[in-house]
């Protein structure tokens, strides 16, 4: 007899019984591997299908409230359940294996196989969520290639004085006549701003093309519209606005259970959208890789490239690149990169240089504008690098000159860390944190509390950038992980603090920078990255 005649002769009731005994069974199952599974440590209750994502739920899903909260109650070490079960790291010395700088770690992944990473095209591809070590070292090969040469470094900095003109002309125009300060006090979205401007940088050194979300900003601010054609514009707000979205749905593949996502109502609309949104930036990032393989195809070999990213790893192992042949991993790898490729590591260059900088920007305006000492020191070092010149381009001189800057961003990063959360996933039994744990087992690097604990640091809660610059100072091994750490470390990091020295130092060489509201508390919202969602300041050009 086959199943489609055992189903049809059952009645409504029959088949309502069947699913409460299916029911009973998963639950049953559910709490029989929850209760005994290993090393049972402390963490809020997880229920059947959903884990811990009403608790979630209940702090808006802000994983910073989230997971402080946890350790508050917990402890240093604690477990919850979000996709899988998640061993929480809240101490530095217990993190020392999974960010060792080794090839024989058995750390090397950030997760494992998804099924909601594969939904959305991300599984084995790029570098940040790639868990194909082959993969990942063959991208990370050439990524690195192009973002740390000296070209990279130097368009960086050009493409930085480049932006911050533009910047400075919509602010001009909007905030800083006489006739418009008298209308609005200078007051603008400092976040708001700076967003934009991570955007039409990142996306110029990445692809070579423009983007144009600053003049799209500057667009919506009052009658007065930009030079840009209004199409290209709004072709620019929307990729942005669609990758924006992208970030935001990527931990919901995480984090919320395939059932959810496919048949309850709430979470399959919202992934079917998710879907439908990645695959447009998919079309339009190959759009992209395609018109530049063929200006580079149309290009003499005797002509000059530009040095952007794309135009770099097109061309790496072709007869263009001067290094032929890589070798990676000990295994020698003599062919080019394939679009997917590209597609992939272009994307994880998008996150990595977009929301983190500008965010950090935000976070460095705030904690100035509060510590007037620490401001003062930051101004006094400007004009001593540039001699009170206004108008002259930033140099690497003069970012290798900004000491105490470069001390301000690690102080704010230690005290709100764009990046909450490390994660790594164990591929190998091994013994973490006084457990021995089996392979399969996630484990998560809370930042937050890391850099606050007081075993590590001086007055832990203080804003004092000064203790980066006291001769011999060195920070307890991975007690400060800005970017990370181990094989898997940012290989962005010099392009990040390039950016963020040079803003710094453009931005108060010429203007005072105060938000409207001393009194009010920085607007974040916490997701893979902490956000600043609005940060109102008054700007006026400096005496």
């Amino acid at each position: 007899m086959t199943l489609h005649k055992i189903f049809s002769g059952l009645g409504v009731s029959d088949y309502l019984s069947l699913i409460g005994v299916s029911l009973i069974i998963y639950v049953t199952h559910y709490y029989y591997k929850y209760f005994t599974r290993v090393n049972p440590l402390p963490g809020p209750f997880p229920f059947p299908f959903v884990g811990n994502l009403p608790q979630f739920m209940w702090y808006k899903a802000n994983t910073r409230e989230f997971f402080d909260a946890l350790q508050k109650k917990y402890g240093d070490l604690y477990e919850v359940n979000l996709g899988a079960r998640r061993i929480v790291l809240n101490r530095a010395e217990d993190i020392d294996k999974l960010l060792m700088p080794s090839t024989k770690s058995h750390y090397m992944t950030r997760l494992p196989y998804m099924q909601g990473l594969e939904e959305i095209g991300m599984l084995g591809k790029g570098l940040i969520l790639n868990h194909n070590l082959k993969s990942w070292r063959f991208n990370r090969q050439f990524f690195t290639q192009a973002i740390l040469s000296p070209k990279f470094s130097q368009e960086a900095i050009a493409m930085t004085n480049k932006m911050f003109l533009e910047l400075e002309s919509y602010w001009d125009r909007l905030y800083l006549k006489e006739e418009t300060t008298k209308q609005n006090k200078n007051v603008l979205d400092f976040a708001a701003w700076l967003s934009r401007f991570t955007n039409d940088m990142i996306i110029a050194l990445t692809t070579g093309e423009r983007s144009f979300t600053m003049a799209g900003y500057f667009n919506v601010q009052g009658e007065e519209k930009s030079e840009h054609p209004p199409a290209i514009v709004e072709d620019s707000e929307n990729f942005v606005q669609a990758f924006r979205s992208h970030l935001n749905n990527v931990s919901m593949f995480i984090f919320v259970n395939p059932f959810l996502r496919h048949y309850i109502p709430f979470f399959k609309g919202r992934s079917d959208k998710a879907l439908q949104n990645v695959n447009y930036l998919y079309d339009r990032v190959d759009s992209i890789i395609k018109r530049r393989r063929e200006e580079i195809e149309n290009t003499p070999l005797d002509k000059p490239l530009p040095h952007d990213m794309l135009t770099s790893v097109i061309t790496a192992n072709t007869p263009r690149d001067i290094n032929y042949t890589k070798t990676v991993g000990g295994e020698s790898i003599d062919r080019p990169m394939t679009d997917l490729e590209i597609r992939h590591i272009m994307f994880d260059a998008f996150i990595g240089g977009t929301d983190t900088t500008a965010n950090m920007i935000s976070f460095i305006v705030y904690y100035l504008a509060h510590y007037p000492d620490v401001k003062r020191k930051v101004v006094e070092e400007i004009d001593r690098v540039f001699q009170d010149d206004k108008t002259r381009s930033i140099t690497e001189k003069d970012i290798h000159q900004l000491k105490y800057i470069d001390a301000v961003i690690k102080e704010v990063d230690r005290l709100l860390p764009v990046a909450n959360m490390l994660q790594r996933y164990g591929t190998e039994p091994d013994e973490v944190a006084g457990y021995k744990w089996p392979s399969g087992t996630m484990f998560q690097m809370n930042a937050i509390t890391i850099h606050k604990n007081k075993d590590y640091w001086e007055d832990p809660e203080t804003f004092n950038p000064d203790r980066w610059i006291v001769e011999n100072f060195e920070p307890k091994k991975y007690s400060f992980i800005m970017f990370g750490g181990g094989l898997r470390i940012c290989p962005g990091r010099k392009l990040a603090i390039i950016e963020l020295v040079a803003l710094t130092a453009l931005l108060y060489r010429k203007y005072d920078i105060d938000p409207v509201d001393m009194e009010a508390p920085i607007q974040v919202k916490s997701g893979i990255i902490t956000a600043c969602t609005q940060l109102l300041v008054k700007i006026r050009p400096r005496n």
